[in-house]
């Protein structure tokens, strides 16, 4: 398969659009841009030419030979090809964009898992008897008391805690800054973390970041999944776990408890309120489930 600086050869307006639109002007985080140059990699390759110049049709037949993907799968594609010509037509290296007009596959509206409070309790009530287990409880306490994604949390810095104040600051998509408030339980969980734990981790390294592996570097995503799905294995929780879904519950129970939906927005960084409304399903579903629960209420 080509790599991509042979890509870049033959597609000059791809090389444009990844330095001078993803980097520069839509200032995305390296995951989003790296997702984005696959996708469009793939097209290269698949017409081995310019594909700055495809029109409509050829978008298309590209479209239809996903025919085993899902819905939302073509959808993204469609969503980066858009932007890659939106660029071009912004540039007036074109003049239309092949995918106007191109009708975006029809999306099932999926609502996120979450967490009952009871199995959040189950989750969270856990050993902190070692530098591990104070990690990985403080860790824990913070997905779900703070909202914050796992890539926000393993990326924590210890200049980015202000204990103090009970606020951290974290950098979520495309560098975007906010500042979250710590519940005191999540604080004293991360203190005590701080204090036992970290240390005793890192024994004689240094290291910028706050949630240590084993390694004695920064805790990577795919091993604190792996620890979440044993933890809710132990704890005899049943959902597909991810530690996305303490996000998921978090937003749900502010709501649930009657949070503005804005508020849960800034804290989850939401930059569209629509995103944040799929929540709004899951409060509506809880408020039916209880309406059902007590017949006299239909009379």
């Amino acid at each position: 398969m080509k790599d991509m600086d042979d890509i870049f050869k033959n597609n000059k307006e791809l090389e444009r659009y990844a330095n001078e639109y993803l980097i520069t002007e839509y200032n995305t985080s390296k995951n989003t841009r790296d997702s984005y140059l696959y996708d469009l990699k793939e097209l290269a390759i698949f017409y081995n030419k310019n594909i700055a110049y495809l029109k409509r049709e050829d978008i298309q037949e590209y479209l239809r030979k996903l025919v085993n993907k899902k819905a939302r799968t073509k959808a993204h594609y469609l969503t980066v090809f858009n932007s890659f010509y939106s660029f071009l037509v912004k540039e007036n290296i074109i003049a239309i964009n092949p995918c106007e007009n191109i009708k975006m596959p029809k999306l099932e509206k999926k609502l996120p898992e979450y967490l009952s409070v009871e199995e959040v309790d189950k989750l969270l009530d856990i050993k902190t008897n070692t530098a591990y287990e104070k990690r990985n409880k403080a860790m824990l306490e913070m997905l779900y008391g703070t909202g914050v994604r796992i890539s926000e949390l393993i990326n924590l810095t210890m200049s980015n805690i202000f204990l103090e104040d009970k606020m951290i600051k974290v950098f979520g998509k495309g560098s975007k800054e906010r500042i979250i408030p710590i519940n005191t339980y999540a604080l004293d969980c991360l203190v005590d973390y701080l204090q036992f734990g970290r240390s005793a981790l890192l024994g004689t390294k240094n290291s910028e970041y706050v949630f240590i592996s084993s390694r004695r570097t920064k805790i990577t995503r795919q091993a604190f999944f792996k620890i979440i799905k044993k933890l809710c294995e132990e704890a005899g929780i049943k959902k597909n776990i991810s530690p996305h879904i303490l996000r998921h519950s978090f937003a749900t129970h502010l709501l649930h408890n009657g949070a503005d939906l804005r508020i849960v927005q800034e804290l989850l960084g939401h930059s569209d309120i629509s995103t944040t409304q799929i929540y709004t399903h899951l409060t509506n579903e809880k408020l039916e489930s209880e309406y059902d629960k007590h017949p006299f209420m239909t009379k």
